[in-house]
């Protein structure tokens, strides 16, 4: 029976009984329900969004890009006119540019291992090892880290220098002319203090890590019969080996470009890039020289930028332990 016939019938048999009843076969149109309309949220314009975003290009353009492009420019514009790589030839076939070059690249590798290696023994004292004033000494490595670096400089001086209250207290004891402590002024003098100048940027990452460390797990391993070494080795390590591997990538980073602590040990002998930069630009006058190597310099950093944004990004990502209803340890 077609559609309308069936609905006619329907009507006509509800009509005569009175029953309402629909006959069997019969189809009903049900009517479909009421969607209510969504009005679509209005979309910024793409020339509306551009136009935001113009005014911080802008500003990094001008405050970054700009003298980072002039630095650029420069290092390929020889005195006598033109613009090669001649420049690059000349200021590679210097000695000093080698002697600077394996000087920055020893000393922010030794001064990296001499961080992270105190940097842990400190952490793990301070996160795993109950003292009076360890966690007020977890709060001052966070405020250690806004120290000035020639600040630690002026101490060591003041502590191991010709004149410094080591030296001092010799001769006052001994009646010696001067003291046996005459090393600030060597690589040696370099290099510890950036040790002691880096180390909590170490440090910091690590008790971040080690605070996620439950002490369950620790608890476990010693009720096994497990020594405090291998404790560390088994457990502790791999919980902060991403992050022991973030904080070495920026020491190697910070210690590429350090200036102010060369500089204010008064280590002559001590050329590093930045040294040879300052050196080039303010003392020998040589700006198109001292831009190459400023170029140099910047390739090394950028590089080693995202080796350790690399590292960060897998930091992030590190397992933690998770057991519920665990103590962590504190940091």
């Amino acid at each position: 029976m077609p559609r309308t016939e069936a609905v006619e019938v329907t009507e006509a048999a509800g009509a005569a009984g009175g029953t309402g009843v629909v006959a069997v076969g019969a189809e009903t149109p049900v009517p479909p329900a009421a969607a209510s309309p969504r009005r679509p949220r209005p979309r910024p314009r793409r020339a509306a969004a551009a136009l935001w975003t113009l005014p911080p290009i802008a500003a990094l353009a001008l405050v970054f890009l700009y003298p980072l492009a002039l630095v650029v420019w420069q290092s390929v514009s020889p005195e006598d006119g033109g613009h090669s790589t001649a420049p690059y030839a000349a200021v590679f076939a210097e000695a000093s540019f080698r002697e600077a070059l394996t000087n920055t690249v020893l000393l922010a590798a030794g001064a990296t291992a001499g961080a992270l290696l105190l940097g842990l023994a400190l952490s793990l004292v301070i996160a795993f090892v109950p003292f009076p004033g360890g966690r007020a000494l977890s709060r001052f490595i966070d405020l250690f880290l806004a120290f000035p670096s020639f600040l630690i400089t002026l101490a060591l001086l003041f502590l191991y220098g010709s004149a410094g209250l080591a030296n001092g207290l010799w001769t006052d004891v001994t009646g010696a002319a001067h003291g046996p402590l005459d090393f600030l002024h060597t690589p040696w003098g370099v290099l510890l203090a950036e040790v002691t100048y880096f180390t909590p940027f170490v440090m910091r990452p690590l008790l971040a890590a080690f605070s996620q460390v439950e002490t369950g797990q620790l608890e476990a391993a010693a009720s096994l019969g497990a020594r405090p070494w291998r404790i560390v080795r088994t457990v502790i390590l791999p919980e902060a080996l991403p992050s022991l591997a973030a904080g070495g990538a920026l020491v190697l980073v910070l210690c590429l470009n350090e200036f102010g602590i060369v500089l204010f040990t008064g280590a002559k002998d001590v050329v590093t890039l930045p040294m040879l930069v300052y050196t080039k630009a303010l003392l020998d006058g040589d700006y198109t020289g001292a831009c190459v190597v400023a170029v140099v310099n910047i390739a090394l950093s950028v590089t080693l930028y995202a080796l350790y944004r690399t590292v960060m990004s897998r930091t992030g990502g590190a397992p933690a332990f998770r057991t519920g209803g665990a103590h962590r340890a504190g940091a």
